[in-house]
């Protein structure tokens, strides 16, 4: 790539602060917030942002599918329309998300998108950056499967997920299930894997000597999880009181909005923006298919035919929008909770997550209600609103 670029006359949004009145420089990195004058000057392309926020690009951490694509299919081309749908959502980077089903097709998934991700860091890609895989499950708690097919459940077993290390990112398991402490022992002593408390009936003694033994994440907080109670607190209990990384799902369906403030106050920087989409995100009302099991579609909700919740249809630009206005935070710290807590949440903060000197040049430009009006992954526009 030849020349730096400078984009100007927008809201820079730092992890802590919106500045005004400065340009933001970059080539494939970002290289500083800059005077404007002087960016005008050095620059080889001015982009004028018209007052835009110019944010870092999105993470989501927790996404299944999207446009009628499902990761579980175990289609690498189906992956790859999903990130170039994601860019349209201010998304520039994601971990393409498994549900519980045959350990056979996990391990194919983790093969294809060893592939992929290395792929996805080319310039002519034409979406979104995979960061690795997110295994939701298959070492859950039946108790609290949610969506998940039981079919599928295994106990945990470190040694099944060890060949995959390199492209597993994170991994979403039940602690208090047979060999569990066990299996999180192994994989925080012999990997860099960010290990996920979910779909999980653990007590608030176990979970957080699961967080002791190594737990940094918890995942779709109040989704599939022992809740909050007096006597015993639970996971949600062991989320809220310890410094884990906690994910959230703002669409305002799965967590009443109510409850956006007080996540605010207790998680602070901890708080994870996911979408936990499914193949429905971005289509039409109907029926569609979940790892074997049929779900329906009406408005934002996603249920099987039982009337249990199954994930979302929530693009992160959304969930930005709605955490900002329900949850009593500033546009900054909103999305920060999209971008910099999810990238330090499964190990990638030093490349990305925020505008940085030196990280990945990830960058998205959003106006006031959150439309994307443009996306920039490592330097090169992927999208451009109409």
């Amino acid at each position: 790539m030849s020349g730096m670029k400078a984009i100007v006359n927008g809201r820079i949004l730092l992890p802590d602060a919106e500045v005004r009145h400065k340009a933001l420089l970059y080539d494939e990195m970002i290289i500083g917030v800059v005077d404007e004058a002087a960016a005008r000057r050095e620059a080889a392309e001015v982009i004028d942002a018209g007052g835009a926020y110019v944010a870092p690009g999105l993470i989501d951490a927790h996404i299944h599918g999207y446009g009628g694509d499902d990761v579980s299919d175990d289609d690498p081309a189906g992956v790859r329309r999903m990130s170039e749908r994601l860019v349209e959502n201010g998304v520039t980077s994601f971990l393409p998300t498994t549900l519980t089903v045959g350990w056979d097709t996990l391990k194919s998934v983790c093969g294809h998108m060893r592939a992929l991700a290395r792929e996805s860091q080319q310039p002519a890609y034409p979406g979104a950056e995979i960061l690795g895989v997110h295994l939701e499950g298959p070492f859950i708690n039946p108790e609290r499967k949610g969506a998940q097919n039981p079919e599928y459940i295994l106990p945990p077993d470190a040694d099944q997920v060890l060949p995959f290390s390199d492209i597993v990112r994170a991994i979403t398991l039940a602690p208090e299930m047979p060999g569990g402490y066990g299996c999180i022992r192994a994989l925080k002593q012999r990997t860099d894997i960010a290990l996920s408390m979910g779909h999980s009936s653990a007590t608030y003694d176990e979970a957080m000597a699961a967080v002791g033994l190594g737990v940094t994440r918890v995942t779709h907080l109040f989704n599939a999880m022992s809740p909050l109670h007096h006597r015993d607190p639970g996971v949600v209990g062991a989320a809220l009181n310890s410094d884990v990384y906690t994910e959230l799902i703002a669409d305002t369906f799965h967590v009443n909005k109510a409850i956006y403030p007080m996540l605010a106050k207790t998680k602070g920087n901890r708080l994870v923006l996911i979408t936990d989409a499914l193949r429905s995100a971005g289509m039409p009302d109907g029926e569609y298919e979940n790892g074997g099991q049929t779900f329906v579609l009406k408005g934002i909700e996603c249920r099987l035919k039982d009337g249990t919740i199954a994930g979302s249809v929530l693009r992160l630009n959304q969930g930005v929008r709605n955490f900002r206005d329900y949850g009593g935070v500033t546009m900054a710290q909103a999305v920060r909770a999209a971008s910099l807590a999810p990238a330090e949440s499964i190990g990638v903060a030093e490349e990305k997550g925020s505008l940085a000197p030196g990280k990945d040049a990830d960058i998205t430009l959003l106006d006031e209600d959150c439309n994307v009006l443009k996306t920039i992954v490592r330097g090169l526009c992927k999208y451009e609103s109409k």
